[in-house]
């Protein structure tokens, strides 16, 4: 009995309109660290090591040496380096799926928008006080040219956002390929040539508390744009037409919403905010761009959002967690002797359980139907035997009087 309300309960929770944004991504990532948990243990790994690591490499637990001049400060300076693209990237796929589209090109635009900020300010010689704003606008515009070109073939060609997306991959890391091996390619790595101090998006080499912090600018741009991107789809007539044309573009079109106009318009904010997080990725964390080889983050990104609930908010918690994994797969790679590229598969496993999160909240409905459903059986079968009794009973013997007799009686 208490595990059948257990059941009901937990049910109840993920079926709830109030409580399922929170408590499905929960389940999702506890069935996603069961998972990775089990594959751990046939390798012969414990998993509790294996997740330790993962926080040590991120900066969140102390490790149990440093090398000269660094701690855990600069892990976990370095854990943000990585986290701003992370929730840059996200958000930008945010904006394009509230409005009913799948910008798959967030990879091909962050690298574009790295590419044109490095070859143009990057080189250039600028002082930081104008080189960084103009490699932050450089960044944003090069990504909403590319998302509102997504959005223009979608909209006056009817070519599918997916298709056009890939495509455009393709073409960006050849293009820029060709231009970083013929251009700008640095002499010893063979990828293209970093960009100055002054243009970095990230403050090298800052001592805060007695070690050397990778100091990120970008981390300030993400948690400001995941506010923006809120208070648009939230406080915004502008955001509630984006929401209407992605839940139903033909109920949208029939209300005088203009869906070809938001269509460009949501796919341009979505190129923007991949923008912001390209140079925030080539010109502050990683600080180079190797050509034809375009940055997993993108497709990271997707994984995110699905597990922040397509949410703003929701994708900072999960752009944390994913980045943890992400950052500190060397780590713990060096600790258990196994491959970095198990976080990978944990992150490709999260993605597996959040797509089939309204999967998850329609068998909570079901459970609960069928619970509902029990309980009325329940009650009419306790009822039909006192319907059963009360028929059975003999009527009153008779006197042979009326009733008008009886009354006067």
């Amino acid at each position: 009995m208490k595990r059948e309300n257990g059941s009901h309960r937990l049910a109840s929770i993920l079926d709830s309109e109030k409580w399922s944004g929170v408590s499905i991504p929960i389940l999702s990532i506890v069935l996603s660290l069961v998972t990775a948990s089990v594959m751990l243990l046939i390798l012969g790994k414990n998993p509790l090591v294996a997740f330790l690591s993962f926080l040590q490499g991120s900066g969140f637990v102390p490790k149990g040496s440093y090398g000269g001049g660094s701690g855990m400060l600069t892990d976990f300076f370095t854990f943000l380096n990585v986290l701003a693209p992370m929730l840059l990237a996200s958000l930008g796929f945010i904006v394009a799926f509230r409005a009913g589209l799948f910008n798959i090109g967030i990879s091909g635009q962050m690298m574009a928008a790295g590419f044109l900020a490095t070859a143009l300010i990057g080189y250039s010689g600028l002082d930081a006080w104008l080189a960084k704003p103009l490699v932050i606008l450089i960044g944003m515009i090069a990504g909403g040219l590319l998302g509102a070109f997504v959005g223009f073939l979608k909209y006056r060609f009817n070519i599918h956002e997916v298709v056009s997306t890939i495509m455009l991959n393709y073409i960006i890391s050849y293009l820029t390929g060709f231009f970083i091996n013929t251009k700008f390619a640095d002499s010893l790595t063979r990828s293209m040539k970093i960009c100055s101090p002054a243009s970095r998006l990230t403050w090298m080499n800052l001592q805060i508390g007695g070690v050397k912090c990778n100091v990120p600018l970008g981390i300030v741009l993400a948690i400001a744009a995941a506010f923006a991107v809120k208070f648009l789809f939230d406080k915004t007539v502008f955001g509630f037409e984006l929401r209407a044309v992605g839940r139903n573009p033909v109920c949208a079109k029939y209300t005088g919403i203009k869906v070809g106009r938001r269509i460009v318009v949501s796919l341009m904010l979505s190129g923007m905010l991949a923008g912001l997080a390209g140079v925030t990725y080539y010109c502050g964390y990683y600080n180079t761009i190797v050509p034809k080889s375009l940055c997993s983050m993108g497709y990271d990104a997707i994984a995110v959002a699905l597990l922040g609930n397509s949410s703003p908010i929701g994708c900072i918690f999960a752009s944390i967690l994913i980045t943890i994994f992400q950052n500190g797969s060397n780590y713990m790679s060096s600790t258990l002797g196994v491959a970095k590229e198990i976080a990978s598969l944990i992150t490709g496993i999260l993605l597996l359980f959040s797509a089939c999160g309204g999967y998850f909240r329609y068998l909570a409905h079901r459970r609960l139907e069928t619970a509902l459903d029990r309980e009325a059986a329940a009650q009419k079968a306790a009822q039909a035997p006192a319907a059963e009794t009360s028929a059975a009973q003999p009527p009153e013997a008779s006197d042979g009087r009326t009733s008008s007799e009886k009354e006067e009686q």
